[in-house]
């Protein structure tokens, strides 16, 4: 009988030790998936967070690009605005030349330029330079507008044509006026007038060309 409670003593003992192996095991496995399952949620989560940032680099590099691309359209359109308008003005200079051959309309603007002259210098003394090929026409606007030079302003003008200095071959016409001691000019030539007018009419000229500006809040 002692043998046998030994007997049954150990097998209980066996049978304990058992359990408390398996809850061990039991326990350690669940701790294991615990920590494995934070390790692959932290993992998990670190992943994510470097693919977002990988995905908010790529999205503000597109918008860089786009952006940029968007300049250099921006820039080409302009450019190629400019272009027609430099076309167009090198194509009104280019016509200027026939003003100066139409004897119905040149003598009458040449009138007007060599007053405007006149009254832009205010000078009693005063020099003109023209072309070559426009000295006698030139010579007879200057007698024509004196006189209304002096009605106007209430003072004597005494006026030469430089015949040692004549514009430029290239220009279309008109004239250069000059003080008495040429440190004043005033550029009255067809191709000057026309720059200048260029200049004052560009905003009315962009909008017969391209239409109005959506973004321009002033008109001057």
């Amino acid at each position: 009988n002692q043998l046998e409670n030994i007997k049954h003593m150990m097998a209980f003992i066996e049978q304990e030790a058992n359990e408390k192996a398996e809850e061990i095991d039991a326990k350690a496995e669940e701790e294991f998936n615990i920590e494995k399952g934070r390790l692959v949620q932290t993992q998990r989560l670190k992943i994510m967070e470097y693919y977002e940032k990988k995905e908010k680099q790529i999205e503000q590099q597109k918008k860089i690009q786009m952006s940029n691309l968007m300049n250099q359209a921006r820039l080409k359109v302009l450019k190629a605005r400019d272009d027609m308008i430099s076309e167009m003005l090198n194509e009104a200079r280019q016509r200027l030349g026939n003003v100066a051959k139409d004897p119905a309309r040149y003598p009458a603007l040449m009138d007007g330029l060599i007053l405007q002259g006149f009254y832009q210098l205010l000078e009693p003394k005063v020099t003109i330079r023209c072309r070559k090929q426009d000295v006698q026409m030139v010579q007879a606007s200057i007698q024509r507008n004196i006189p209304v030079f002096k009605a106007a302003v209430k003072m004597n003008i005494e006026v030469r044509i430089d015949q040692d200095n004549f514009i430029q071959p290239d220009v279309s016409g008109g004239v250069e006026l000059y003080n008495g001691n040429g440190k004043i000019k005033v550029s009255n030539t067809l191709e000057s007038r026309l720059d200048l007018m260029a200049q004052q009419m560009m905003p009315e000229i962009r909008v017969s060309l391209f239409g109005a500006n959506p973004n321009r809040k002033f008109l001057d």
